[in-house]
């Protein structure tokens, strides 16, 4: 018996497949577990912070890192900390280091680094983002419901700020 190839039926080579392509595993990436690592909420000027007054300015900052664990296991910290302030008084901040254990299977390495420090954290950020608002929220304010992030473009930044900080060679 013959395929419409003109080769024998099991692909053309007696005893095995060696001509079939080897499939590849898709890439993935598995959550192993998420959890606070750091946290701190302070309201230091209650109960007068709490008074109805102006919108106060609010002051973000995001930042990744990201540590091996094992294997490919790796462990991704989503930091933010955050500022509000009005008329000069900090009205409340905090500080949450939100991390996760992620086993990434399958990827190139070449794609390794942005896949660690974009896909990851876009992954904790929503949870990340439910503590805060929460914990706003229990402090007495308005819950702050924190503006996606954008970890493309932070991601881009940490690559330019390390190129310009690298130490360039001298002959």
């Amino acid at each position: 018996m013959t395929n419409g190839n003109g080769g024998a039926a099991n692909g053309g080579q007696a005893g095995g497949s060696a001509q079939q392509p080897q499939m590849q595993p898709p890439p993935s990436i598995n959550v192993l577990g998420q959890y606070i690592k750091d946290f701190s909420f302070e309201n230091p000027n209650a109960p007068n912070s709490m008074r109805p007054n102006q919108q106060p300015q609010i002051n973000i900052q995001v930042s990744v890192n990201a540590t091996p664990i094992q294997g490919n296991d790796i462990e991704v910290a989503l930091k933010i900390d955050g500022k509000a302030e009005s008329e000069g008084k900090v009205v409340f901040n905090f500080e949450l280091t939100f991390c996760g254990a992620f086993r990434i299977q399958n990827v190139p390495q070449e794609s390794m680094h942005p896949v660690v420090m974009i896909e990851c954290p876009r992954l904790l950020f929503p949870f990340a983002r439910e503590i805060i608002a929460s914990t706003v929220a229990n402090g007495g304010f308005p819950p702050l419901l924190l503006d996606p992030v954008d970890f493309v473009a932070l991601y881009r930044q940490g690559i330019a700020n390390a190129q310009a900080n690298a130490p360039t060679a001298q002959a």
